[in-house]
């Protein structure tokens, strides 16, 4: 029955419109990651009504978040990819393998990060880029996020692989539930309850586990393969998978994490002020980048079933289609939000004008270069979904790695706080000018795959 359901759904996905498809998918992927990224913005919003340096401690521990996420990314995004393209070859007693697998693995990285952050908590804090001030903060907040990891990471596990299967909507339903939950908790025990900082950890906490009950739920309907703990297979083949699917993923949010521990160092040489500043910034660009993203990911499932299925014209249409839509977006995003940048980052912070400052500078200038991320983003994940690992993992590391990390660590000895402002802009710039070569490449071979199967084809039908 269930390899039924499965077999009616590949052959949607193989045989529909792909412009049709890609927004019936990325329509539930775009509302998912809006909302989450609507949530850890309410964390932003809510503890900005304690203090500075409360505000600043958000920032901090976000780069611990980004890891977790990082991790929860490269199992889900790894176990993923090999999904789809396996179930496109209808392949699927080894896709169900690697479900369990994925998990499982996943689980038990979150359960490493809780003991490790725990055991080393305040020297951990002090790494982030932690002052005297921020430091309390830091602490009671972080040490609950450490508390849910291995929710967080078996989380994403479970919303990766169900969007990979081609039912965005399901994995949609725990994300937005558990989203509007913590939207819900943060107010209640920061202010309600005077948990203060530490509420607002415990109602991520709460949000994700229940993000992950509903999420483990949903993976038993609709036909998409359940999670069998008995299938684990700790074998080196499908770790390899893993590792060939997911490390772009991993480059691209593990650097994200230490991208963010380097710039609260840069910009905590200008006080906590800057740090709260440039911690604003980035949840904004990352509410804002959440649809980009969403997007994308409506477009990798058609990719990866697509690709695994032979039908590579199906692929390179989905591409531009995505590429083409994204970059009008952006633009129209860009406009009206360089003019709205200084009334944006007041709502986070109104009775502090040095912050607003240094965050109108910081997002005017990351505004300015949104539009690139149509092409940097549909390019890593076009190329994460038919397992071209290297190149999407050098894709995903140019942004926030290759690029912003040189880059933070220069600029401010030269231009000093403007310089902390202007880094990410720069890096875009580079990461776009790395990421062409690379993609056109791939499409170029696709096309030539293609018409040499097409004229092989004329020749059998040839009498």
């Amino acid at each position: 029955m269930q390899h039924t359901e499965q077999e009616e759904k590949i052959k949607y996905m193989t045989t529909a419109p792909v412009r049709s498809l890609v927004w019936r998918l990325a329509v539930p992927t775009i509302i998912s990651m809006l909302v989450t990224s609507f949530y850890n913005m309410a964390d932003t919003f809510f503890v900005g009504k304690l203090n500075t340096s409360a505000t600043a401690a958000i920032g901090v521990v976000f780069s611990v978040m980004s890891f977790i996420q990082a991790l929860g990314f490269f199992f889900g995004h790894g176990s993923g990819n090999f999904i789809s393209r396996k179930l496109g070859a209808r392949e699927y007693e080894t896709a169900s393998v690697m479900a369990a697998t994925g998990f499982v693995y996943a689980f038990l990285g979150g359960l490493f990060v809780t003991v490790c952050g725990l055991l080393f908590l305040r020297p951990l804090s002090l790494m982030l880029g932690s002052t005297s001030t921020i430091l309390p903060y830091t602490m009671d907040y972080l040490k609950i996020i450490l508390l849910g990891a291995p929710f967080m990471t078996t989380s994403l596990v479970l919303n990766n692989q169900l969007r990979f299967q081609g039912s965005a909507a399901y994995a949609m339903v725990g994300i937005v539930t558990g989203a509007v939950l913590n939207i819900a908790l943060d107010p209640l025990l920061i202010f309600g309850l005077h948990m203060g900082v530490t509420g607002a950890g415990v109602a991520t906490v709460i949000s994700q586990t229940v993000s992950f009950l509903i999420l483990w739920i949903e993976s038993k309907k609709g036909g998409n393969i359940v999670i069998r703990l008995r299938s684990f297979c700790p074998d080196v083949y499908y770790m390899k998978e893993i590792v060939r699917g997911g490390l772009p993923s991993l480059c691209r949010q593990g650097l994200a994490s230490v991208s963010v521990t380097f710039l609260n160092h840069a910009a905590g040489n200008y006080g906590d002020a800057a740090i709260a500043g440039m911690s604003i910034v980035s949840r904004i660009s990352m509410f804002a980048n959440s649809a980009l993203i969403g997007f994308g990911q409506g477009f990798q499932p058609v990719c990866g079933m697509n690709y695994g299925a032979g039908k590579l014209k199906r692929v390179r249409e989905a591409y531009f289609f995505c590429v083409k839509y994204a970059a009008v977006f952006l633009v129209i995003l860009s406009v009206v939000g360089f003019w709205g940048a200084e009334g944006i980052v007041t709502v986070f912070r109104r009775d502090d004008p040095e912050v607003i400052a240094v965050g109108t500078l910081a997002l005017r200038l990351q505004i300015l270069v949104f539009p690139l991320g149509a092409w940097i983003v549909m390019c890593n994940m076009m190329l994460q979904s038919i397992g071209r690992a290297v190149k999407a993992s050098i894709v995903a590391a140019g942004r926030q790695g290759l690029f912003f990390l040189p880059l933070i660590l220069i600029l401010p000895r030269l231009f000093e706080l403007t310089g902390v402002q202007m880094c990410q802009s720069i890096a875009d710039v580079c990461a776009l000018l790395l990421s062409i070569p690379l993609g056109v490449s791939v499409l170029k071979e696709m096309k030539g795959q293609e018409e040499g199967e097409n004229a092989a084809g004329v020749l059998r039908d040839m009498p």
